[in-house]
C-alpha cells in the first residue's frame, strides 16, 4: 500500500502538468477516495439534505395556488417563485441572468469555488447520494480496491448488480423530478398514471436521460468538473491571491516530515543528513500521512496549492484536523483561507476589484427589480388590419379596422375594457374581448371610427387605455390612416 501511496505522489515541481485522473500511460486512474468525516462533513451533510429536500419537493409547492419554479422550454411558460414569465419578459430575464453571472463572480472572487463543494447538483448527487450508497454496498475505498481486484465471485456479482441497479433507479427518480420543473406536476402525473404506450416516445427519452444521468454518476463522476463543467474552467481567471479557498498554510506546515522520521531523529537513531534533509531543516506541523490526498474526491494533493480539479469540499480539512488532533497539535492546519493571509498573515476581503463588482452587481440588481416591479399585468398590442385602408362613412367620419391581442401574465381570469383616449371617437366591437383567462391571451378585432375634425393627416395617432373594472392596466398607442389631403393642425 505505502508503494501504491509513493507511485501516486506527484512532484512539487511539476504537478500542474498531470492530471490526478490520468495515468502515465493516458489511461483513466480511478479514485477511490476514503469516506470523509468530520465538523465540515456533517455541516455538508446537513446543507445536501436541504437541498435535497427543496430539490424533491420543489414541483409540489406552490405560491398562491401557483408552481414555485417551472421551466417549459417547450410551451415557453417561465414560473420562478410565483412570478410567471413570457416570451415579452424576455428583457427581465435577461437583466435577471446577467445579475446571477455577476453574483457568481463576486462570490466566487470573494469565496472561491465554495458553491462548487456545498451546492453544486453534481457534487450534492455524486457525494451526498451516488457515492454513500457505493459506501454502503461496497464499504470504504480499501474494500471498494478489494472488491475490483478480486476474482468474479457470487459475492462480487450480487455487489455490483445491486450498487448499478439503486443507481440507475435513483437516475430515473432525478430525471422524473426533473421532468417534473419542466412540464409541471399535473402532466407528470397525467403521464405516469397513463399506458406507457399513450408516452411512448416520451418514456423512451426518459430512459435515455436517465441513462446519461446514471453514466454520470456511475462512470464520468470528477470528470464532469474537469472536462465538462464551464464555471470550473472560469474559476481560474475570478480567482486572486485575497480569494478565500481551501488553503494548505505552508508556512506553519513546511517543512514536511513524517512520524517515523521524527522519532529517528528525537532518539539520534538518525540525522537530517541521513533522512535527506538539509543541515538547517526546521519541521512544520505537517507530518505527511497523506489522509488529505487520500479523502479528496478528485485525487488531488492540496499542499500544492490552489488547484483547478479542487472543488473545495472540505473532506481534506476534517482529515487534517483529525490527524492535528491525534499529534497535539491546533487544528487548521487546512483551513478556509487566503494566499495573501497565509504568507501575511490578514486578511483582505474587500478590494477593488470586489467593490467594482459589488458596485456594477447593485446597479444591474437595481435595475432587475426596478424593471419587475413595473411589469405590467397585462400586455397588449393594437395594430390596424394589415392590408386594409380607411374607410369613408357618411357624416365625414372615417373608419380604421384593428386587431388586438392581449396577454394576461397572471394567474387570475381578467376582465377587460379597451378605451379610446385621444382623440374622440367611436369602438365598435367586432369580435368580443371582454374576459382574458389566466396565464393565457385572447385575440378580437374592433373599428375605430372618426369624426374629420380629429385627422392630423394621412396618420393621425390614437391613444387607448385597457380597463380591469375601474383599474387602467395599461396606455397603448397605435396609428390611424385617413385622407392625404385632410390637415386640421
Amino acid at each position: 500500500m505505502a508503494k501504491l501511496e509513493e507511485d501516486r505522489r506527484i512532484d512539487q515541481q511539476n504537478f500542474r502538468d498531470h492530471l490526478a485522473t490520468v495515468n502515465e500511460e493516458g489511461k483513466r486512474n480511478w479514485i477511490y477516495p476514503k469516506k470523509p468525516s468530520g465538523r465540515y462533513y456533517t455541516a455538508r451533510n446537513i446543507v445536501a439534505v436541504l437541498l435535497l429536500a427543496f430539490f424533491f419537493s420543489g414541483p409540489f409547492i406552490t405560491i398562491n395556488g401557483n408552481p414555485l419554479l417551472l421551466l417549459n422550454i417547450l410551451e415557453r411558460k417561465f414560473v420562478i417563485f410565483g412570478v410567471a414569465f413570457w416570451p415579452q419578459d424576455l428583457h427581465l430575464l435577461l437583466f435577471g441572468m446577467l445579475t446571477f453571472i455577476l453574483f457568481i463572480v463576486l462570490f466566487t472572487a470573494v469565496f472561491g469555488r465554495l458553491f462548487c463543494g456545498w451546492a453544486c447538483p453534481q457534487t450534492i448527487f455524486m457525494e451526498m447520494v451516488f457515492r454513500r450508497i457505493e459506501y454502503w454496498i461496497e464499504g470504504d475505498s480499501a474494500a471498494q480496491i478489494r472488491l475490483n481486484n478480486q476474482d468474479w465471485n457470487f459475492e462480487k456479482v450480487r455487489k455490483k448488480v445491486s450498487k448499478h441497479a439503486i443507481f440507475y433507479g435513483m437516475a430515473f427518480l432525478i430525471s422524473n423530478m426533473f421532468l417534473a420543473y419542466i412540464i409541471g406536476k399535473d402532466q407528470l402525473f397525467e403521464i405516469i398514471t397513463d399506458p406507457p404506450s399513450e408516452h411512448a416516445g416520451g418514456l423512451a427519452a426518459m430512459i435515455i436521460f436517465s441513462g446519461v444521468f446514471y453514466g454520470v454518476f456511475a462512470f464520468m463522476r470528477e470528470q464532469v468538473c474537469h472536462f465538462v463543467c464551464p464555471y470550473g474552467r472560469m474559476q481560474s481567471v475570478m480567482l486572486d491571491n485575497n480569494s478565500i479557498n481551501v488553503m494548505y498554510d505552508y508556512v506553519r506546515g513546511e517543512s514536511r516530515a513524517s512520524v517515523k522520521d521524527r522519532f529517528q531523529l528525537e532518539n539520534r537513531k538518525a540525522t537530517l543528513e541521513d533522512l535527506g534533509f538539509s543541515a538547517d531543516t526546521e519541521f512544520g506541523d505537517c507530518i505527511d500521512c497523506y489522509q488529505c490526498v487520500k479523502v479528496c474526491p478528485m485525487g488531488i494533493d492540496i499542499r500544492n496549492g490552489t488547484q483547478l480539479e479542487c472543488v473545495h469540499c472540505t473532506a481534506c480539512i476534517d482529515a487534517c484536523d483529525s490527524v492535528m488532533d491525534k499529534i497535539d497539535k491546533p487544528r487548521g492546519l487546512i483551513r478556509y483561507s487566503s494566499e495573501h493571509a497565509i504568507r501575511e498573515g490578514k486578511q483582505k476581503v474587500l478590494t477593488p476589484r470586489v467593490a467594482g463588482y459589488s458596485g456594477i452587481l447593485l446597479v444591474l440588481l437595481t435595475t432587475f427589480v426596478t424593471l419587475l416591479t413595473l411589469r405590467p399585468d397585462t400586455e397588449t398590442t393594437i395594430l390596424r388590419e394589415p392590408g386594409t385602408l380607411y374607410q369613408e362613412l357618411p357624416g365625414d367620419r372615417y373608419s380604421n379596422i384593428y386587431n388586438v391581442k392581449i396577454l394576461n401574465k397572471t394567474f387570475e381570469d381578467i376582465p377587460v375594457d379597451i378605451r379610446l383616449l385621444s382623440p374622440e371617437g367611436d369602438i365598435v366591437s367586432l369580435g368580443t374581448v371582454d374576459m382574458v383567462g389566466s396565464q393565457n391571451s385572447v385575440e378580437g378585432r374592433f373599428m375605430v371610427q372618426l369624426d374629420e375634425a380629429q385627422l392630423t393627416g394621412s396618420q393621425t395617432e390614437l391613444t387607448f387605455e385597457v380597463y380591469s373594472g375601474d383599474e387602467k392596466l395599461e396606455t397603448v398607442t397605435s396609428g390611424f390612416l385617413g385622407p392625404a389631403n385632410i390637415s386640421n393642425e
